[in-house]
């Protein structure tokens, strides 16, 4: 996430979150997902 909001010039990820939930006895699906922010300066 991090080289990815760094590709869209952000500043910062905000509000990551990573999820698991088991699919089948001997797999597991990872989700990780967060929003890329961009500071204003005044």
């Amino acid at each position: 996430m991090i080289e990815d909001a760094d590709g869209l010039r952000t500043d910062a990820a905000a509000n990551d979150r990573f999820s698991t939930s088991m699919v089948f006895k001997s797999a597991t699906e990872l989700l990780a997902y967060g929003t890329a922010v961009q500071l204003e300066s005044n």
